[in-house]
């Protein structure tokens, strides 16, 4: 298993695109919904419906309030809708050291990078899917967020890799009324950018996929400044 040893480096621009709007799109065909909604009061229900997750509602005074959101890999579903307490696997067990909301969902081959999903034991994993992911802020004007996504560091638990700069869903996306159409946030959501790993004593740097390597730890931190709902859509590719 490759073993992560730097730090995440800002990515250069010329590296990879300017996000792809919906605006004119069919955004059809099979896909899951899924709805991040900011609240003020605190939840205690482990799940709903499947497809909605309870966040922090935050402020709009330039003070966000963070929430994680723990990534399993599996079949999609909401396995634990509540981001305010201990977090729960889609089997109902508490996941050791983790407070947030947990969603489940394939390693995703659409991406370039993608080099296979295993799990500690380097035995591959059979929930995979070609698919694209694509968000939208709702809610009343003026609220805000930005989604990250993160890995903790297997050789520190306590550290963290997270994406930086264009890689992260920020409030150029994230702001109710600003942008009403569907954002590609494939790349930001699913891949790791430019991680530094030992392979031998040598330091490589490469792009990490959701689940690969047997990797543990993803997350999507979700900072929110008054956003009322981010609307999701994982849409299945042929």
């Amino acid at each position: 298993m490759k073993r992560l040893t730097g730090t995440l480096v800002v990515v250069l621009a010329l590296a990879f695109a300017a996000p792809a709007f919906g605006g004119g799109l069919n955004l059809s065909g099979p896909h899951f919904n899924l709805n991040i909604i900011g609240v003020t009061d605190t939840k205690t229900q482990l799940k709903l419906d499947g497809h909605t997750i309870f966040v922090a509602l935050g402020t709009k005074d330039g003070l966000p309030t963070r929430s994680n959101i723990w990534l399993t890999p599996g079949l999609f579903d909401v396995c634990d809708g509540n981001a305010f307490d201990q977090a729960y696997d889609c089997s109902g067990n508490a996941i050791s050291g983790k407070t947030g909301a947990v969603f489940q969902l394939p390693c995703d081959t659409n991406i370039t990078t993608f080099d296979g999903c295993t799990d500690a034991n380097g035995n591959l994993l059979p929930f995979t899917a070609n698919y694209t992911v694509w968000v939208r802020a709702l809610g009343q004007p003026g609220g805000s967020a930005k989604m990250t996504l993160c890995i903790q560091d297997p050789n520190d638990p306590t550290q963290q890799f997270c994406n930086t700069g264009n890689n992260v869903v920020g409030t150029n996306i994230l702001t109710a009324h600003k942008n009403k159409t569907f954002t590609n946030v494939t790349s930001q959501l699913t891949v790791i950018h430019n991680v530094c790993f030992n392979d031998g004593g040598t330091v490589l740097c490469e792009d990490v996929s959701l689940f690969a390597d047997g990797l543990q730890g993803f997350v999507w931190e979700y900072d929110n400044n008054g956003l009322k709902l981010t609307q999701m859509r994982f849409y299945i590719q042929n």
